[in-house]
């Protein structure tokens, strides 16, 4: 299924709910750590790292989903 018109959908729609979800989170953690004072930078900085290393793993996965495509199929 490797570089099919479903597999391009499929890989699109995965894309715009990743950043969908991150700028939800981006808009909604500022409010919500507003609340709890000085060390809200803190938690913010933190947690937009978090954010960052789940977006880089999905693009790590993603790449090697291209890479099984292009390489030899083992069965």
């Amino acid at each position: 299924m490797c570089f099919s018109i479903a597999w391009l959908v499929q890989t699109l729609i995965w894309l715009i709910v990743m950043c969908g979800i991150v700028a939800i989170f981006r808009v909604l953690l500022p409010v919500i750590l507003g609340w709890i004072g000085v060390a809200g930078g803190v938690v913010m900085q933190v947690l937009n790292i978090v954010l960052i290393v789940i977006v880089l793993c999905m693009l790590v996965y993603f790449c090697f989903d291209l890479l099984a495509c292009i390489g030899p199929v083992r069965r």
